[in-house]
């Protein structure tokens, strides 16, 4: 959430902001709300002001043995105007925090300016592609002729776009999430299993609402979400806490399943594992302190990498342009890891600092040593990884002519020692 201190005082950075995110919204609205706050705020002082002058002339009077019902008529017509205004407060309030919900961080200098994903800045590629003596194929054909995914089920079960795992499938998933929740702890994350289901506040606070209300799915007779990612309840951790300055950073790793909608995505990765309702995830989250924050995005952004480099996957670091970063996001890189049977980059991780824009909207602050004030953190977050699309990527990678999957090194002790999945003995 932005300061509307911010609005009002650095119009232009805010107009530019939207722009360079290629975002339409009107300012003028919100500032007109704002103003109209204000002068509510200094009439309602000036006639508490004018009614606390009012008791203490009706206090003289009645020590003094004297009339004071005028008075007293006229404290009753000011408190009258002042319930009347505060409820108009309250209305003007409401509105203008809902229009301040609706606008998207503020990107960091350093982002560099685009359309769209086009205007993306490659960062760094590593690891080289496999080369096959054949044609590779999709994962989504691997797992079906290894009978480890079951599409056709899961649709009777729920709908399309979701998958069941089954054997060697479920297995290896396991073994995914195992392995990357113990490489992130003994990076110093402390292991969080959060609630699946949080309320309307949590949702809001990490930026989810009102925004991105089309993509959750809500149970409507508890009022509360399914997470689309464990961000959301890694976020509200602290929500409404002072924290103390020695205690950051907080490092968070936390294992979840997430469910999305995928409303936007009609058409995209129709196959397969990239784009389901529901799939796990392993989230990395930090609270730091405001001038850590940029070099803990980096230092986020390697932890992710670690996964790839120990899988001995390809990949690639994206920094997002301007107009293609997240609602929260104040920058955001991409790693893209290689898919031979798609024959293209995937997204597997992104990787964000959010400067104070959640904690602004969670109310999350720590006190300063150097000054005994309280500051909003900072907070980032990154995906350590997508476990369905480190799946799909292990498979592509990692398939023979044959059609098996060998499981790569770091998995095995996962796995009970397996070596590689194969037709029938899945």
């Amino acid at each position: 959430m932005l300061d509307i201190k911010l609005l009002r005082e650095n119009k232009e950075l805010v107009e530019v902001s939207l722009k360079n995110r290629n975002i339409k919204i009107d300012l003028s609205v919100i500032l007109s709300l704002d103003e109209e706050r204000r002068k509510i705020i200094q009439e309602v002082e000036a006639l508490k002001s004018a009614r606390n002058r009012q008791s203490e002339e009706i206090g003289k009077l009645k020590r003094e043995k004297q009339d004071a019902s005028v008075k007293m008529a006229e404290v009753g017509k000011i408190n009258e105007k002042i319930s009347e205004l505060d409820g108009s407060l309250a209305g003007l309030e409401k509105k203008l925090n809902e229009a301040l919900l609706l606008l998207p961080n503020i990107p960091d200098k350093s982002v560099p300016l685009g359309k769209d994903e086009k205007d993306n800045t490659l960062i760094r590629t590593l690891g080289s592609a496999p080369k096959f003596s054949f044609i590779p194929k999709t994962h989504w054909a691997l797992g079906e002729a290894l009978d480890i995914f079951d599409f056709e089920k899961a649709v009777k079960i729920a709908a399309s776009r979701f998958v069941i795992l089954k054997k060697a499938g479920a297995g290896l998933e396991r073994a995914i999430v195992n392995f990357m929740l113990d490489v992130h702890t003994k990076a110093g994350f402390t292991e969080i299993y959060p609630p699946y289901l949080v309320n309307g506040r949590s949702m809001q606070s990490s930026g989810q609402l009102p925004k991105f209300a089309d993509e959750a799915y809500k149970c409507s007779e508890d009022d509360l979400y399914l997470i689309p990612t464990a961000e959301v309840p890694l976020t509200n951790m602290h929500r409404d806490e002072i924290i103390n300055e020695d205690s950051l950073p907080y490092l968070y790793t936390s294992y979840s399943a997430c469910f999305r909608r995928e409303a936007g995505s009609y058409g995209k990765d129709l196959k397969g594992l990239i784009r389901v309702h529901q799939f796990d995830k392993v989230e990395l989250f930090k609270f730091t302190t405001p001038e850590t924050s940029f070099n803990e995005l980096e230092s986020l952004t390697l932890q992710a990498e670690e996964i790839l480099k120990l899988l001995k996957l390809p990949y690639r670091v994206i920094e997002l342009c301007t107009a293609d970063m997240g609602f929260v996001a104040a920058k955001t890189y991409d790693l893209e890891v290689w898919m031979p049977g798609i024959n293209a980059y995937k997204e597997i991780s992104s990787c964000s600092n959010c400067t104070d824009f959640q904690a602004r909207r969670a109310n999350i602050k720590f006190k300063r040593k150097a000054t005994g004030k309280p500051e909003f953190v900072h907070t980032l977050n990154g995906s350590g990884l997508a476990a369905g699309r480190t799946m799909a990527a292990i498979m592509e990678n990692y398939q023979q002519e044959n059609g098996d999957v060998i499981i790569p090194e770091v998995l095995r002790p996962y796995m009970g020692g397996t070596e590689k999945i194969s037709v029938g003995k899945a």
